[in-house]
């Protein structure tokens, strides 16, 4: 493809775990968020343009912390909406007590026009995904030539998660090649003394492997990704929300695991040994700032990254 990739960042959820806005919660030494390393890493891969998602309701906190320092940033930065009535067709009534975001397929979707026909890699504002995973994911879009050929970035569940509680994991099956064949969201996934397990009742309970490969919602797309994504939200919100009206949700490991079924795309899982950092819970922050202490002590980011 002739054009750059381009990153997306979704920075439009408002962290119920956590109880505030992890996108702007500083981590690093001069206020730094999860973002602006994000953002250094993708820069230092390659990446030259961002797009970052986020609401109205919080555009004004954004701007004032992260959004400033990124005046400094040689990236260049532009920024969608993610709000309740982008994309929705004229005949949808919104459900009066709907508050929650669409989910993360919806915030890919409100930012289409402004990602325009390049290919593009999208991320969690909040989760920190290490140098390498950058960089194997722009190389893997610089050189993607079909249009259904997509690719995500896969972790070892092992590296990612907390001491703090329960995290939600997509987890991944591939096959021989390394293609996914199928993502299975996994809500409630926890350590436990003998290793890492899930429940999808509360009662039973099922032991998954360090090594087990899933998703961090690091994806990288083809732009007739976003024609899909248009074509499919309409049918999410007449089958979907009906069924659970306040907190249903259009994700991308769901809409990837329909084109899958549908054979109209496949995806190339690109494998990181990295650390996942992130702050679902409160509790896990200290952990966060630590290591990118550790990490900026030994060199691999400046003291200061927008200096």
């Amino acid at each position: 493809m002739a054009k750059k990739p381009i990153l997306v960042v979704m920075a439009a959820g408002m962290g119920s775990r956590y109880g505030g806005l992890k996108q702007i919660d500083p981590v690093g030494s001069h206020g730094e968020a999860i973002l602006d390393y994000s953002l250094y890493d993708a820069h230092e891969a390659g990446f030259e343009t961002a797009v970052i998602i986020i609401k109205k309701a919080i555009e004004k906190d954004f701007m004032d912390t992260v959004g400033a320092r990124l005046r400094s940033c040689p990236m260049e930065i532009r920024y969608a909406y993610q709000e309740l009535d982008k994309a929705v067709p004229g005949d949808f009534v919104i459900p009066e007590d709907r508050t929650k975001p669409w989910g993360t397929s919806h915030a890919v979707l409100c930012a289409k026009d402004v990602i325009g026909d390049a290919p593009f890699a999208v991320i969690n504002s909040d989760d920190y995904y290490g140098k390498s995973a950058f960089r194997v994911i722009y190389d893997t879009l610089c050189n993607a030539e079909d249009d259904s050929r997509y690719c995500m970035v896969g972790y070892y569940l092992g590296n990612t998660v907390t001491d703090n509680g329960s995290v939600a994991r997509g987890v991944c099956q591939t096959d021989a090649e390394g293609n996914l064949t199928a993502i299975a969201e996994r809500t409630r996934i926890e350590k436990y003394d003998g290793g890492i397990h899930y429940t999808l009742d509360g009662e039973t309970w099922t032991d998954l492997a360090f090594d087990t490969p899933v998703s961090m919602n690091m994806w990288g797309f083809t732009p007739g990704f976003l024609a899909e994504l248009a074509a499919r939200f309409p049918g999410f919100l007449r089958l979907e929300v009906p069924k659970n009206p306040v907190k249903a949700e259009f994700l991308l490991p769901m809409t990837v695991a329909e084109l899958l079924a549908e054979g109209k795309a496949s995806v190339k899982v690109l494998r990181s040994a990295d650390k996942w950092y992130g702050v679902t819970y409160a509790a896990d922050k200290p952990q966060v700032v630590a290591a990118l202490k550790a990490m900026t002590d030994e060199g691999k980011y400046p003291d200061g990254l927008w200096k």
